[in-house]
């Protein structure tokens, strides 16, 4: 009974050498698995700080370029601002021309002009044209003088995009190369 006795416990140790070999393995497997999800993590945990990285980096460029912009439009801005002065101390003057205008028109003008139409109607002569219609005459003339002007940078504008040479043309008259000796001009070898 001794040797079955001896026999009963080497197997009943072997049952439990493998029991422990089992679920030593399924530890094992388990432990892998959750390191293979671990790795995994880890591997997307380091594309998305890359991820983030660039997302600041993108970022920080935008930054930078919203900044360039901004102080681009404060520029713009300041450059309007001193564009709507101007525009107002214009139209002050302007105010201050034409009330200048209309005190001697008014005043000085008128007496003046009566004084030299009297003069000019005792002398035989016609009278001097209306103040208006020599206004009206300059402005006539400026105006011609602006569209012709506008004419002329339009016809040289239409030119330079047309591909019309602007400058003179360099190097060796066209066909020149292949004149002979003989042909066109003599040559100094034969005089």
């Amino acid at each position: 009974m001794n040797g079955d006795g001896k026999s009963q416990a080497d197997w009943t140790k072997s049952l439990v050498q493998l029991a422990r070999n089992a679920e030593l393995k399924k530890n094992a497997l388990a432990l892998q698995i959750h390191t293979a999800h671990i790795l995994a993590a880890h591997a997307s945990l380091d594309a998305k700080e890359q991820e983030i990285q660039d997302v600041k980096e993108q970022k920080n460029k935008l930054d930078s370029e919203r900044a360039r912009l901004l102080a681009c439009l404060v520029e713009v801005n300041a450059d309007r601002d001193k564009m709507d002065m101007k525009a107002l101390q214009i139209e002050d003057e302007c105010s201050e021309l034409r009330k200048r205008i209309d005190t001697i028109k008014d005043g000085e003008y008128i007496a003046a002009k009566t004084d030299v139409d009297k003069l000019r109607e005792e002398l035989g002569h016609p009278p001097l044209q209306s103040l208006q219609s020599l206004l009206d005459e300059k402005s006539q003339q400026y105006l011609q003088e602006r569209l012709a002007e506008s004419a002329a940078k339009r016809t040289a504008d239409e030119a330079s995009l047309n591909g019309a040479p602007s400058a003179k043309r360099r190097g060796r008259p066209k066909g020149s190369r292949n004149k002979k000796l003989g042909e066109g001009e003599p040559s100094s070898a034969n005089s």
